[in-house]
């Protein structure tokens, strides 16, 4: 089981949006990837209550690497990582093997 984790620091302001309004655009498009990737074995998309810290976070499950690039260049995800790399100050991700 390959789990991926990407988390993000967004923009106080973007794409005319705030903060909490990209939070719940990210949140919305992410969750709707799982019926358009097969590939996705699990999916949750949280928000972070603590100030510190970043401010949204990804946690998917995959069958194995090849799963992980399939999703990764699925032209839904890209869409969603366009947009969410418009919104963002920073990003850190972590993919490993359970």
């Amino acid at each position: 089981m390959v789990k991926h984790i990407v988390m993000w620091k967004l923009l106080e302001q973007a794409e005319g949006n705030c903060k909490q309004e990209n939070i719940n655009i990210i949140k919305e498009r992410l969750e709707g990837l799982k019926v358009k990737i097969p590939q996705i074995r699990y999916l949750e998309v949280g928000v972070n209550k603590n100030p510190d810290g970043y401010d949204a976070v990804l946690y998917t499950e995959f069958d194995s690497f090849d799963d992980l690039n399939i999703y990764q260049n699925h032209p839904d995800h890209k869409a969603v990582s366009a947009f969410v790399s418009k919104i963002r100050s920073d990003r850190v991700v972590c993919d490993y093997i359970a």
